[in-house]
Parts: structure tokens; C-alpha cells; sequence
């Protein structure tokens, strides 16, 4: 410093104080300094009071000298106490070179700016609001100062500025969120301990209203929330817990739909904690806001849905991300389906600012915890537009919905809890808006058809609740057909192809229901053909899911849908069906559970008698898929009774190629014939001189059977057969003979016993073609 030069109105003495290492003298001199502005303050000598501030400022404060600064501000402080309430007129003045300090390298001068702060900010009381943010910025980088004594004199100049905004009503609130914002995602622990300190302080302030400007901050909460500090998370979850009390309070002053992202993508963090609050927060969001959040739902479906196949280690999370799921899928309603008269929302939303929405988010993680449906959703969480106007419209707009569930449901890697809550919010969709998700049903169609490969039961359970519901709703029908049931049955890439020749056996049969029904049952509408022949392709390409699985499916479908419709639709297309192995595989096991299930009572019951025109048909029906399998056509006869009809089919057998395989079937329908189904059939071996057939059937079935313990079994049952001789009674012998119902009008059995030859035939040309035995040729049947 040049002694020489003239720094009136501060004399030499004042001067050379400042400028000493000692404390002690440049204290003295900031002694005089007070006592100087004391008198021009008397005085009201603005302009020296000013050249004083500016000479300490300049030449001293912002000196290239230590123990210049030293004495600056020392100085500048004297200057403020001197001034006391006038402090506030030059406190740009008085701040600025002291801040400037808060930078410099020498940790004691860092100290000595926090001090001299301290003594101004202490006489200017809430004079310094408007200098709030220049103190707040300064503040924030002492309080990761790695000195101990600055960071012991930080907090004490911070709490008293924390008391001065507590206690004053003119807090820029607006003017400083901005900086808040930004500070907020600094990543040092002591710099994120102060941030939350000052947002528990506003939060506290009655008259500072930080909800409005959550959105603001939320985002960087949460990143403090993941904190490596026990403490800082401590201090942010408390924090958090503050504001969501807050929420819960005034829901109707909250903004939503600006921070309906920024929870989607913290609850699909790999941070236990993080993601639990965020839930919880989602929770409250969907119940307290309702249908504010549904243009929401793709992106929280995305974080919700992996959720639900956490394990116990993640309980918590479960158990929230489940009541997320199930008050989210109460916002749909019927009045969903209708697009032209969208839901109102009566609650005002603050249009979101599209550049603080995602604000600093980059460092947040936006994929599932177990990395799945990551790329194409987390990218396009923050396009949604919110519902922000008043009284604005919510439309549901299924098209991101239905793309999350359906890669959810793709996933084969994700969880079986996640399955089944896809599978109930597709569900959920079809019976509330099914206009709408009927769109979307040709993409669904096919890994519905999939996932009936799934290894839960409960999965597969849901799965058919889905189609079945698809193949039953009225807003399935289609005016036209023809692209589901026409000639070429052209139904997609994955159907299975039907022939096309005699396709006028089953659609155009009176009364026929294969592709409607009674009044009584659920309507089949356009997609339920597409849903059989589907079906049908599956089992032929999956041999495994048909032995495993193709019983507890067709059972489940019956009790969904209507049994007769199912079980004429898949006979009708099993007739063209050109793999004959399989179709006879699959009618076997379609009479397996006509004749063993619980669920097709009434369906045996309306065989039984064929005593109408419907059920006539349909016998027909199956009966010409039957023709797949000789013994099976057999069972179906005794089913409805047509017993001439089985003894002329048993006759037939002789001319069959008998395998190890065919003794087997008739081996199972011997232990079938002693089963409670078969209990009426076995009554009416009493009635002998009614019942010829009958009797003639089950010797020739015995007759084909070697000394095996079917034969014995089915042996001994004819023993006990009765003559007729014995059983006639006065009454029999005046009552004329009920002859045995050998033929019903409207059914053509020789035409049927002539298919059924046919059919045989040709499973006869298949075997031997893949056998290469065709000297055997000509034991087929000759027609």
C-alpha cells in the first residue's frame, strides 16, 4: 500500500492500524473508525460516510494485502455498528467486498468475512432481505468450508440470518427460489445439509408458502434423500414428511400434475429409500388428486407394476406399490369409453413450466429396478401433458397404457405378481372402456395366446379372463365376418389355417352356435372363432402346454364362456384340420372332458336325449371331429345313447389296423363305462329286450380286448346282466314293446357311419406313408 497516498477522512494512525498483523491494534482502529462515523452520521455527512466505505472497501477489504483485507473488514463491520439503523442505505456496499472474502485462500480471512458479516447482518436486521440471495449464495459455499473455524462462524452468521427471515414478512420467496433450485443439487454433503436446513426454516414460516414452488425442488429432494450421511436423509425424509403433510392439508393448492414425473421416476429408483417415499408420495397423489393423474398412468403403471414381484426384503415397497396399482385402476370409468364427452377436473393446476419440470434429473435413474420396459418409457415420461386449465378435460388415453402393460406381459424375466396385475388391468380396461381397447386388441391378441405358456396357474387363470372376455364383449362384433370366418380365415400371422373344403358342414347348420348363442349365455362375438382356431394352433405347435396344460384350459374356458360353443367351434375346425395326429390327440382329450368334468354337466345332460334340433346338431358336429379317434366316436355314442349306432362303429373296428395305442383307448374307456358318469348306461343293462345294442356294443368292445383286466372287468360286468326271461313282469307282458331309439329323424347315421370310414382311411394312408409300409394298403376299408 503507498503510505504517501491520501486516505481523508481516515487519518494515518487509522491507516497504519489497519494494516498491522496484530488483531489487537487493528481493532483500535476500528475503534476510531466508529467513533469517526458516529460524528458523521450526526452530521448526516453522507458523502464521507460513503468515501469512508468505498476507501475500506477498495483499499483495504479488496487489497492485495492479508493483513490489508484483515483491516478491511474489520473496518467495514465498525463502519455498520457506527451506523446502526442507517446501515441499511449502504448495506450494498458493506456486504459486497466482505463476500468477496468468503473466496479467498487464507482460511483465518474467510473467518475474519464471516465475522465481519456477522456484525453487519446483526445491525441491519431484516434490512439485508433484499440482499438475501447474495448472502444465501456466499453462506452456501462456507458451509462446506474444510476449515472448522469458518464452518463454526458459517453456522452462527446462518443461524442468525435463519432468525431474521422467521421473523420478518418481506422474504422474496419468489426471488429466491430460482437460486434454491439451483443449489439444491450440489452433491456435498455439507452443502446439502444446509439447503434442507433452510427449506425446514421456510417450511416453518406461516406466512411462506414453499408448496406452491415444490415442483420446484422436489426432483433435487429426492436426490438428497440417496445421501451416503445418515443424517442427511434423516433431515430429508423429515423434510419430506413435512410437505407431504402440507399436501394432504390443502390438496386443493397443489400442483399435481407438475410433479406426477418427477415421483415416476424416483419410484423406479435402485434407493430402498427413495423409492418408498416416492411411492408413498404417489399413493397420495393418486388418491388426493384422482383423475388429474390418469394422462399419468403409462408412466406410473411403469413404475408401479415391477414393484408388485418384489419380495419380502422389499415389503414395504410392495405393499404401497399395490394400493398405487388398485386406487389408480378406480380412476377408470365407464365414462371413459366415451371420447366425445371427456371428465372434467373442477381443480385449478398451475400450468407446469416445461423447463423446471425435469430440471436437473439427468443423475436420476429412470429404469425399473430390474431393468425392464426401461428405454421406451423412462424417455417419454416427461412429454405427458398435464391436465393444467380449470375445469379441464381428462381423457384416457389407452395407447401408452396398453404399450406398457403389453411389454410388461412380454417380459418372460419379470415377476408372476407383475403378470397377474397386467393381466387384471387389461381386464379392468376391456369391461370399462371396451370401445377403446378393442383398438388395441389384434397387438394384445397374440401374447395373450402366449402366455398361456406360463408356468402359474394363477397367470394362466387371469390370462384366459382376458380372452374370454375379448371373445364374449359386444364391442368385439365386427359388421363383417368374413376375415375371421371366410374362406381363407385370414386372421393374422399366428392363426391356424383351416381348409377350405366342406366348410359348410358346421356355420350354416340350423341352429348351429359357433359363433352365437343362446340368449341365455354371454354373446360370442368376431374374435371368439379367431380365439378357438388361435387356441387350437397353439396345442398343435406346443404338445407339451396340451398334455400339462390343455385340460385345465379348456375347463377354465368353459366356465368363462359357453361349453356348447367351444366345443362346436373347436370340432367344426378340428374337421379340416390336416396334421391327423393331432387332431387326434386333441379329440381324445376333448372327450376326456366332456365326459369327465364337473363343468360340462348340462352339456352331457343335452346329449344325453338329443331330444332337440340344437343338440342334434351339435352331436353331428363333434361327431364328425370324433371320426379323428374310433374309440372316442364310440364313448360319444354311448354319451347320447346311440347305442345300434356304437355296435355298428365296433363292427367297423375289425377292419381298423389294431395298435398298442387303440387296446389302450379302449382299455380307458372300459374303467370310463364303470365310472358314476356312465351310471344310467349301466342301469339300462337291466332292461335287456330294450337295450340290444347296448349289450352287443359291450361285447364287441370285449371281444376286441385281450385277457387283460379291462377284459375281466368288463366281463364280469356282463355277467351280471340279467334274463330277460326273469325280468318280465304281468305288466311287460301286455304293454307293448318300447322298441330302442336305433334312429332319430333328423340325423342320418349311415351318412355318419360313412365319414366316420373316410375318415379312417385316411389316418390309415397317413400312417403307412410315414411307416413306408404301403404293401399294407389294401386292409383299408373299402367303401
Amino acid at each position: 500500500m503507498n503510505p504517501e497516498k491520501d486516505f481523508a477522512p481516515l487519518t494515518p494512525n487509522i491507516v497504519r492500524a489497519l494494516n498491522d498483523k496484530l488483531y489487537e491494534k487493528r481493532k483500535v482502529a476500528a475503534l476510531e473508525i466508529e467513533k469517526l462515523v458516529r460524528e458523521f452520521v450526526a452530521q448526516n455527512n453522507t458523502v464521507q460516510i460513503k468515501h469512508v466505505i468505498q476507501t475500506l472497501s477498495q483499499e483495504f477489504a479488496l487489497s492485495q494485502h492479508p493483513h490489508s483485507r484483515k483491516g478491511g473488514l474489520i473496518g467495514l463491520a465498525a463502519c455498520s455498528i457506527a451506523l446502526g439503523k442507517d446501515s441499511g442505505l449502504y448495506l450494498k456496499e458493506l456486504i459486497e467486498p466482505v463476500l468477496t472474502c468468503f473466496n479467498d485462500a487464507d482460511s483465518r480471512l474467510r473467518y475474519y468475512a464471516c465475522e465481519a458479516l456477522y456484525n453487519i447482518v446483526k445491525v441491519a436486521r431484516g434490512a439485508v432481505l433484499p440482499h438475501f440471495n447474495v448472502l444465501f449464495d456466499g453462506l452456501s459455499k462456507l458451509a462446506a468450508d474444510p476449515d472448522p473455524n469458518v464452518k463454526s462462524g458459517s453456522e452462527l452468521l446462518d443461524r442468525l440470518l435463519k432468525d431474521i427471515v422467521t421473523e420478518s414478512n418481506k422474504f422474496d420467496l419468489v426471488g429466491f427460489i430460482p437460486l434454491l433450485r439451483e443449489r439444491i443439487y450440489s452433491n456435498n454433503q455439507y452443502a446439502r445439509q444446509f439447503i434442507i436446513s433452510w427449506i425446514l426454516v421456510l417450511e416453518s414460516v406461516p406466512d411462506i408458502n414453499l408448496l406452491d414452488y415444490l415442483p420446484e425442488i422436489l426432483d433435487g429432494l429426492f436426490q438428497i434423500l440417496g445421501d451416503n450421511g445418515k443424517e442427511i436423509r434423516k433431515m430429508c425424509e423429515v423434510v419430506l414428511g413435512e410437505f407431504l403433510k402440507e399436501i394432504k392439508k390443502n390438496p386443493s393448492s397443489v400442483k399435481f400434475a407438475e410433479m406426477a414425473n418427477i415421483l415416476v421416476i424416483h419410484c423406479q429408483t435402485t434407493d430402498d429409500l427413495i423409492q418408498l417415499t416416492a411411492m408413498c408420495w404417489m399413493r397420495e397423489f393418486i388418491q388426493l388428486a384422482g383423475r388429474v393423474m390418469l394422462p399419468y398412468s403409462s408412466g406410473i403403471l411403469t413404475a408401479v407394476l415391477p414393484c408388485l414381484a418384489y419380495d419380502d426384503r422389499k415389503k414395504s415397497i410392495k405393499e404401497v406399490a399395490n394400493m398405487c396399482n388398485q386406487s389408480l385402476m378406480k380412476l377408470v370409468t365407464p365414462e371413459d369409453d366415451e371420447p366425445d364427452e371427456p371428465k372434467l377436473v373442477v381443480k385449478r393446476q398451475a400450468e407446469p413450466n416445461p423447463d423446471n419440470s425435469q430440471a436437473k434429473q439427468e443423475g436420476t435413474a429412470s429404469a425399473g429396478p430390474d431393468g425392464s420396459c426401461d428405454s421406451s418409457f423412462s424417455s417419454s415420461i416427461s412429454v405427458f401433458t398435464p391436465a393444467s386449465a380449470e375445469r379441464a378435460p381428462v381423457t384416457l388415453h389407452l395407447d401408452g397404457i396398453v404399450q406398457v402393460l403389453n411389454c410388461h406381459l412380454s417380459d418372460m424375466v419379470i415377476g408372476m405378481m407383475t403378470r397377474i396385475a397386467v393381466l387384471k388391468w387389461l381386464y379392468h380396461l376391456y369391461i370399462k372402456t371396451p370401445r377403446k381397447m378393442f383398438r388395441h386388441t389384434d397387438s394384445l391378441f397374440p401374447i395373450l395366446l402366449q402366455t398361456l405358456s406360463d408356468e402359474s396357474d394363477e397367470v394362466i387363470l387371469k390370462d384366459l379372463e382376458v380372452l374370454a372376455e375379448i371373445a364374449s364383449s359386444p364391442a368385439g362384433q365386427t359388421d363383417d365376418l368374413g376375415p375371421l370366418v371366410g374362406p381363407d380365415l385370414r386372421v393374422g400371422h399366428s392363426e391356424l389355417q383351416v381348409p377350405t373344403p366342406g366348410r359348410a358342414g358346421l356355420l350354416h347348420i340350423p341352429g348351429t352356435k359357433g359363433l352365437e348363442c343362446s340368449p341365455s349365455t354371454p354373446t360370442m362375438n368376431s374374435y371368439f372363432y379367431k380365439f378357438m382356431i388361435n387356441l387350437l394352433k397353439r396345442f398343435s405347435s406346443e404338445q407339451k402346454l396340451l398334455e400339462t396344460r390343455g385340460a385345465f384350459i379348456i375347463r377354465q374356458l368353459c366356465l368363462l364362456l359357453n361349453a356348447e360353443n367351444i366345443f362346436h367351434s373347436m370340432a367344426d375346425i378340428l374337421l379340416r384340420e390336416e396334421d391327423l395326429k393331432f387332431a387326434s390327440t386333441m379329440v381324445h382329450t376333448l372327450n376326456t372332458i366332456l365326459l369327465t368334468s364337473t363343468e360340462l354337466f348340462q352339456l352331457r345332460n343335452q346329449l344325453k336325449d338329443l331330444k332337440t334340433l340344437e343338440s342334434q346338431n351339435l352331436f353331428c358336429c363333434l361327431y364328425r371331429s370324433w371320426c379323428h379317434n374310433p374309440v372316442t366316436t364310440v364313448s360319444l355314442c354311448f354319451l347320447t345313447q346311440n347305442y345300434r349306432h356304437a355296435y355298428d362303429l365296433i363292427q367297423k373296428f375289425g377292419d381298423l389296423e389294431v395298435t398298442v395305442d387303440f387296446l389302450t383307448e379302449v382299455d380307458k374307456l372300459v374303467q370310463l363305462i364303470e365310472c358314476p358318469i356312465f351310471t344310467y348306461l349301466r342301469l339300462q343293462l337291466l332292461d335287456v329286450k330294450n337295450n340290444p345294442y347296448l349289450i352287443k356294443a359291450l361285447y364287441g368292445l370285449l371281444m376286441l380286448l385281450p385277457q387283460s383286466s379291462a377284459f375281466q372287468l368288463l366281463s364280469h360286468r356282463l355277467q351280471c346282466v340279467p334274463n330277460p326271461e326273469l325280468l318280465q313282469t304281468e305288466d311287460s307282458l301286455k304293454a307293448a314293446p318300447k322298441s330302442q331309439r336305433t334312429n332319430t329323424p333328423s340325423i342320418d347315421y349311415a351318412e355318419l357311419l360313412q365319414h366316420f370310414e373316410k375318415v379312417q382311411n385316411k389316418h390309415l394312408e397317413v400312417r403307412h406313408q410315414r411307416s413306408g409300409r404301403g404293401d399294407h394298403l389294401d386292409r383299408r376299408i373299402v367303401l
